[in-house]
């Protein structure tokens, strides 16, 4: 797997991360979730980077311009419900893009540090020989985009697949690396270094679902 990790270079992302780890800062979800957009469109714009171009003819008011243009065809696929967000910050960059959405959740067993992740709503175009971009901004234990991949698997095989992600720990990333395609591209905001006994990332942000978009009941 082809790991990018935008933390390693100091950059503007580095504020919008500490506002959404910042205990008071946090509790604006309004603010929250304008930081999870704007991580996602830088994202977006690294992802640019790597994808195929094609020379194309523009027309301008004086005469014509050659110009190299992104020649993907492409699907956005979030994970519900915190994923919003960041599809949203995606897509301002690929705006042209199918999109695809589904809802993968934690449902805790008896044990508190023990759950599987169940995947129920599910809406998507055909993904084959598209490039497909997974997003999911909290990459904790991993479970969540294997199982969302897996249940992806029925729309096609796509031609490649970036996963795009704000916050993560190394267990989680270790995980994934074993279950993608070693081609799979994964672009990502910061790395922190492990999960707790719950399997929530550490130090990490809290819940950004909740964050994002309020509380639940659903345990």
């Amino acid at each position: 797997m082809h790991i990018h990790n935008l933390s390693e270079k100091n950059s503007i992302l580095n504020t919008f991360i500490s506002e959404m780890r910042d205990v008071t800062i946090q509790k604006d979800s309004m603010r929250f979730r304008r930081n999870i957009e704007r991580i996602g469109e830088i994202l977006g714009y690294e992802i640019s980077k790597v994808l195929n171009y094609k020379s194309s003819l523009i027309k301008t008011p004086l005469g014509n311009c050659e110009m190299n243009l992104m020649d993907n065809d492409i699907v956005l696929c979030s994970i519900l419900r915190a994923g919003v967000p960041l599809h949203n910050g995606l897509l301002t960059y690929f705006d042209n893009a199918q999109n695809a959405f589904i809802s993968a959740y934690r449902q805790h067993q008896k044990k508190p540090d023990s759950f599987e992740i169940i995947v129920e709503y599910l809406a998507c175009p055909n993904l084959e020989n598209k490039t497909l971009i997974l997003a999911d901004p909290m990459l904790a234990t991993g479970q969540s985009l294997v199982a969302t991949f897996e249940a992806l698997k029925p729309f096609g095989k796509p031609k490649d697949v970036h996963l795009a992600c704000v916050i993560g720990a190394q267990d989680g990333i270790d995980y994934i690396s074993k279950h993608f395609n070693e081609d799979t591209h994964l672009w990502i905001a910061t790395v922190d270094p492990n999960l707790n006994e719950k399997g929530y990332i550490m130090p990490g942000l809290g819940d950004a679902g909740d964050l994002a978009f309020g509380e639940k009941l659903q345990q």
